[in-house]
């Protein structure tokens, strides 16, 4: 689905992917996890393409995407904030992006309507709280039904019944194969979705697993007691897991 070789960007002396390689594969729910200033912001604005790395490779579906911007219609991005115009409703931002599209593809109101949007979509958006807006951005991102969902932090702000709204929308999408790429700094709101775990640090991949290998080698059940195995066990010095 996606391959990523030895993907290197720097800004100025700062190193911030260092020869990234990854393969993600259709189906997957993948949770990129790591401190602040490990890589991943810079991982994600590169698949996007609104960073342009020095050296290595992005492709999707063996098609190297570098330049050639319509790969971008297969990604559905949420970002962690959305910014939207002001004065536009939740109605008119909706229809707006829905009309732009270049690709008539018919949209997936699911979650619009499962968080019930329709019954404030008059509402201004910047009368809106944060967690509305979580709610919107989230909309948005699976309004065409891409092949790729790029989520950073989606659950920030979201009440529990969203919350769980939207993690059955992600599931219900791997299980259609497609392939999701997760950020959150809340492990508990990854519990029972995530598939596989990428941990970065110093812009590197220190590992690349699946939930279940890492639950095995660490006797942990739970995503945040597997991630603090591995990280009081020094994964940050190259310890004995694979990427």
């Amino acid at each position: 689905m996606m391959e990523i070789s030895q993907l290197t960007k720097s800004f100025g002396r700062f190193r911030a992917l260092d020869q990234i390689s990854l393969s993600l594969q259709e189906g997957q729910a993948v949770s990129l996890l790591g401190p602040n200033g490990s890589g991943k912001t810079t991982l994600i604005k590169s698949i996007l393409g609104m960073v342009i790395p020095e050296t290595g490779t992005i492709s999707i579906d063996k098609q190297i995407v570098k330049r050639d911007w319509n790969y971008r219609s297969r990604i559905g991005y949420m970002p962690q904030i959305g910014r939207y115009p002001d004065n536009m409703t939740i109605e008119q931002v909706i229809n707006m992006i829905t009309e732009i599209r270049k690709d008539k593809v018919t949209p997936d109101r699911e979650l619009y309507e499962g968080f019930e949007l329709d019954r404030i979509r008059k509402k201004k958006m910047r009368t809106l709280s944060g967690g509305t807006r979580q709610k919107v951005s989230a909309c948005l991102a699976f309004l065409f039904s891409p092949d790729i969902y790029i989520l950073d932090e989606p659950t920030a702000g979201l009440d529990p019944v969203a919350n769980e709204i939207l993690k059955k929308k992600i599931v219900k999408e791997c299980a259609r194969g497609k392939l999701t790429l997760i950020t959150s700094h809340v492990l508990n709101d990854l519990e029972g979705l995530t598939s596989h775990i990428i941990y970065l640090q110093d812009g590197k991949v220190r590992f690349y697993q699946s939930v279940e290998t890492l639950q095995e080698l660490t006797g942990e059940t739970r995503l945040n007691g597997v991630v603090a195995h591995l990280m009081q066990n020094d994964l940050k010095n190259k310890e004995n897991i694979p990427c």
